[in-house]
């Protein structure tokens, strides 16, 4: 698997939404529409109803939304190459390919359980809040894609049948 950070992982947030606060910040107008639609971006699908509103807009001028489209189309791929990557892990001979993912999550779990006991049990241990910042955020991103993904993959064969 690949330590290649996605866009968003480095960033916090996606490339359209960097541009499209880029754009109201330099006095654009955007339809609040967008704007809503860009701060609730979980997969491809959110992005091409973005796109979509994106090139119905009235008051956005055709260069901005051809970059706009352009940020999105950047995005989809990154989002289409994480999950191919995810699927190739699971198709994999190897038994840590395949289990990576649950194993980090229990793992940093289990860090955060050790840590709390730690810091509520022995009076002089106490742990740095660099540390559990950085604990949180991984364990936020850890959750989210893997439970976030889980929940998707089955919403998504259960709306199949």
């Amino acid at each position: 698997m690949s330590d290649k950070k996605s866009y968003k992982e480095r960033n916090g947030t996606t490339r359209v939404g960097d541009a499209l606060r880029w754009l109201t910040e330099n006095g654009k107008k955007v339809a609040p529409g967008i704007l809503e639609l860009a701060s609730n971006i979980t997969g491809v699908q959110a992005l091409d109803n973005l796109a979509k509103k994106i090139s119905d807009d009235k008051e956005l001028s055709e260069q901005d939304k051809i970059m706009l489209n352009a940020q999105i189309e950047m995005d989809r791929q990154e989002m289409t190459d994480i999950t191919n990557r995810w699927k190739s892990d699971m198709t994999s001979d190897s038994w840590l390919s395949k289990n990576i993912r649950p194993l980090t999550l229990a793992f940093l779990t289990l860090t955060m359980f050790v840590f709390i006991l730690l810091d509520s049990s022995i009076a002089k241990f106490v742990v740095k809040d660099s540390w559990v910042n950085l604990l949180e955020s991984l364990l936020i991103a850890v959750y989210l894609a893997y439970f976030g993904s889980r929940g998707v993959e089955k919403f998504k064969k259960i709306s199949k049948e």
